[in-house]
């Protein structure tokens, strides 16, 4: 039986070595913060072998809350990784020298596997840095832990966290789907037809996961807990409201259609970065409506909680019902925007 793998497969595989040279160079995640405090944001970049970004400033501020400051020099993991960098693109390279299938198969399991335990050691890290806090801090918060998210968004007091993976992380989540596209296609022809349907339904499904990971969709809003990223009232009716979502997965929630409108005036958020805008369905305010399909209402007898009187409807219908009882006038999102 042959185990060779194609030209074609080898130069992917000296490519996929080289890709992971840049990754020694290039931030492999990133954490936002954003407050009040600072609106322009404050973030922090991990490299293979040490942190920048704003460091100085987080450790200042995590002091008060009791969270250890953070140093390059303290974890180890900046020594080692980008010794394993250099050790995969080089098996990698190597891989595509000798145009092994089973020496390919070997070192693509050894890359999954360095994956999901370097993913376990940052989720550890970030365990143990938002957990073991000074019981001599000046700021305590009774059964708070300040553990930043993984991945995608969370709210921590009054400071947004946002991680997600930087240029480094995204070449390395591409240079996996790529060897895994690798490895299938190498099994294509070989008797195994079953297999390959279950590393296909693998793939089908990480990728699933992937993108629910950066799911665009609107979530419903949480009265008395959520604050409104504009005005920073807590959110307290039901019927009016509205969202913004980032391409990055961030949701902005707002309390008042004039928030929405007020928050991209002033270009908090670059308009290429929206994924889209939602306003609160008035009739049903559990439900969000895409702001370019609801039809709108504005009126003094509204009385919405930052004086912007306009409500969202999901149809004409809703809209038209609604004029008889709060007499006004009807607009679009697009003049609204004006």
């Amino acid at each position: 039986m042959n185990n060779k793998i194609s030209n074609s497969s080898r130069v992917v595989l000296a490519i996929c070595g080289l890709g992971l040279l840049v990754v020694l160079f290039a931030p492999i995640w990133r954490i936002e913060l954003t407050a009040p405090q600072y609106p322009e944001g404050l973030y922090l970049s991990i490299y293979a072998s040490k942190l920048a970004g704003n460091v100085e400033i987080i450790n200042g501020l995590n002091h008060y809350i009791g969270m250890k400051t953070l140093h390059t020099e303290d974890f180890i993991e900046f020594t080692v990784l980008p010794w394993i960098i250099i050790f995969f693109a080089l098996l990698f390279i190597i891989s595509a020298i000798v145009a092994s299938r089973k020496l390919m198969n070997a070192f693509f399991f050894l890359f999954v596997v360095f994956g999901v335990l370097a993913m376990a050691d940052f989720w550890r890290w970030e365990y143990e840095y938002g957990h073991n806090l000074d019981p001599n801090a000046a700021i305590i918060v009774p059964g708070m832990a300040y553990q930043p998210p993984l991945i995608g968004f969370k709210q921590l007091l009054n400071f947004g966290a946002y991680s997600i993976p930087d240029i480094g992380g995204w070449i390395f989540i591409g240079v996996g789907a790529t060897l895994l596209f690798v490895v299938i296609k190498e099994w294509k022809g070989k008797k195994t037809g079953t297999l390959t349907r279950k590393v296909k339904a693998a793939a089908s499904f990480a990728l699933v996961v992937m993108l629910s990971s950066c799911s665009t969709e609107p979530q419903p809003i949480v009265l008395g807990k959520d604050n409104c990223d504009f005005c920073k009232m807590t959110i307290s009716d039901a019927r009016f409201g509205g969202e913004i979502i980032s391409r990055k997965s961030k949701i902005y929630k707002f309390d008042d259609p004039h928030c929405v409108k007020s928050f991209l005036n002033e270009n908090k958020i670059e308009k290429e970065n929206i994924a889209g805008v939602y306003f609160v369905d008035f009739t049903k305010p559990h439900g969000l409506i895409d702001a370019n399909k609801a039809y709108f209402l504005q009126s003094p007898a509204l009385k919405s909680p930052m004086n912007g009187n306009i409500a969202a409807f999901t149809n004409n219908d809703t809209l038209e019902k609604a004029v008889l009882s709060y007499y006004g006038n009807t607009t679009t999102w697009e003049d609204m925007q004006k």
